[in-house]
């Protein structure tokens, strides 16, 4: 059997839909299973061992009809007996039906669902401690796997010159390996996604407070104006307990980085999801118009929280979250760091305990 996944989109929904190549080998040992995702999201999920083929999606695919052409008619080329899109978009759709597989498996959409054999409608309510977004990719097995009785966990596989490297950095980088260590995600993927700076400096303040901890910022080189704005806006204490030239040249030096730290705090997004991946703890705050229940994975245990503005106003929220995109920065303000601090140090004390 040869079993093709799509995923296009962001890091953290390709790391989340990794979970289902464990579920498939195990059930599928002999299977050829391969996963097509966006090129830039290749290195979260290098050196998995359930999955055998990557198509890479670039932007020069999207950019140009002949190379996507040729490319959609390699995947034709495969045969493969089964296509589970998990993006579910109208690319994605057309490329699924395009394949000739006997099975096409996704969500349905009143839009795509000419184009598969088995849809299915995402489920609002979650009922497991993986969350909705967890959930909602088991639900796509059932048409190949009566009963999946234990669902894997997202992983990221680090080898162990890159556990070596990332050690060597916070070495030389005179970290006190007796003292807690904290990767920050000072912003999400967008400003829509990002908790207030001025807000995030009072949390940095608390927690070093708190803890005296030595602070990494997560951030890329485009954003070296939000992580010295933070930097400037945290007390004189603080500022020496963060060590604002440590930070991951690229992903996986990241990634072995991060596997060193005692948690990651900050916004919610794909930095959160590869922690949890890493068995990391985490402490993530959501933006206002992100459902929740779709990626507040895994915190049945305490190890990882999150907070929403919703956990202190739900009377605001009359329709989906997604409808008060508009209105984030509003809304952002009203998720002072008062609301949240006495959260973060119950965090703390859950999993230092």
């Amino acid at each position: 059997m040869k079993i093709l996944v799509i995923q296009h989109k962001m890091i953290g929904d390709v790391l989340t839909t990794s979970l289902l190549f464990e579920a498939l080998r195990s059930h599928f040992p002999e299977a050829q299973l391969d996963y097509l995702i966006n090129s830039n999201t290749q290195p979260v999920i290098a050196y998995n061992p359930f999955i055998d083929k990557l198509w890479l999606f670039s932007k020069e695919m999207e950019a140009s009809k002949s190379l996507y052409k040729s490319f959609r008619k390699s995947i034709k080329d495969e045969k493969y007996d089964v296509v589970i899109d998990v993006y579910a978009k109208l690319r994605s759709a057309f490329l699924a039906k395009h394949s000739g597989a006997k099975k096409r498996i996704s969500y349905r959409k009143w839009y795509t669902k000419h184009l598969y054999t088995h849809t299915f409608t995402p489920r609002t309510i979650s009922v497991l401690d993986e969350g909705l977004a967890i959930e909602n990719r088991i639900m796509l097995l059932e048409p190949l796997i009566d009963k999946i009785k234990s669902i894997p966990k997202p992983t990221i596989y680090l080898t162990s010159e890159e556990l070596y490297k990332g050690k060597e950095i916070l070495k030389h980088s005179d970290i006190e390996f007796e003292k807690p260590l904290y990767m920050v995600g000072i912003t999400g993927s967008s400003d829509q996604k990002t908790y207030p700076l001025p807000y995030m400096a009072t949390l940095l303040d608390a927690l070093v407070h708190e803890t005296d901890g030595q602070l990494l910022f997560n951030y890329i080189p485009d954003q070296q104006n939000e992580a010295d704005m933070l930097y400037s806006m945290c007390s004189e204490k603080t500022q020496q307990h963060i060590f604002k030239e440590v930070y991951g040249n690229d992903l996986r030096e990241f990634l072995g980085l991060t596997a060193h730290c005692d948690a990651l705090i900050g916004n919610e997004g794909g930095a959160v999801n590869m922690a949890k991946a890493l068995n990391i703890p985490t402490f993530s705050i959501f933006a206002p118009w992100i459902l929740k229940e779709a990626w507040n994975s895994y915190e049945a245990s305490g190890k990882n929280m999150s907070v929403h503005l919703k956990d202190f106003f739900p009377k605001i929220y009359t329709k989906h979250p997604k409808k008060y995109k508009n209105q984030a920065a509003n809304l952002y303000k009203q998720l002072s760091p008062d609301y949240i601090i006495p959260e973060l140090k119950n965090f703390l004390s859950n999993f230092s305990s």
